[in-house]
């Protein structure tokens, strides 16, 4: 996720949208819209998504189906999705919902204090798990760097004294080598 990575906010009534801007305008965060489902796929697959905020019933492709696409395609299956809905939840959405791995479903009228809540937590939550990856990549690759036995892929011993045992000695062996090594 970029760093200038926002928040898309996606309904098909513009008092909606406005109303959600104004409750989620005090985080201070990048706040985008857009008035349909394949609007916000267009966005979305841009890459400058860290959040959506996604009605349930839009005029032909509906907020589910937009899920449905966005956790088949790698660079947008781990983006937090909170579903919105003003008909109420019902088991059966529920059930659609979390089984896609939507984040959170809520109900309008929303409060803005909730809203923000979740909106902020969701969203720094998923840009710290980005950023552990993109550590944990850089890690890995300066210690492949740094290994001297491509077919032992480890971390090197704390004592750069002990020799390594090569692929196929004995640990007898290699022990051997150390004792001769310390005297």
């Amino acid at each position: 996720m970029p760093s200038d990575a926002g928040i898309l906010i996606v309904d098909d009534h513009e008092d909606t949208l406005y109303a959600l801007e104004s409750a989620l305008a005090p985080l201070g965060y990048r706040l985008q819209r857009a008035t349909s489902a394949d609007e916000a796929l267009k966005q979305v697959l841009r890459g400058h998504v860290g959040l959506l905020l996604l009605d349930v019933r839009m005029p032909g492709v509906g907020g589910l189906d937009v899920v449905r696409y966005m956790r088949r395609v790698e660079q947008t299956q781990h983006i937090p999705v909170i579903l919105l809905t003003g008909f109420g939840i019902d088991l059966r959405l529920s059930a659609t919902a979390f089984r896609l791995g939507v984040a959170d479903l809520v109900t309008q009228p929303v409060d803005p204090w909730t809203l923000r809540t979740k909106v902020r937590y969701l969203y720094d939550t998923h840009r710290r798990r980005l950023a552990l990856e993109r550590e944990l990549r850089d890690l890995r690759a300066r210690l492949g760097e740094h290994t001297e036995h491509p077919a032992r892929p480890g971390l090197p011993h704390p004592d750069p004294r002990t020799p390594v045992p090569r692929p196929g000695q004995a640990p007898a062996k290699a022990h051997d080598d150390l004792q001769k090594h310390r005297t």
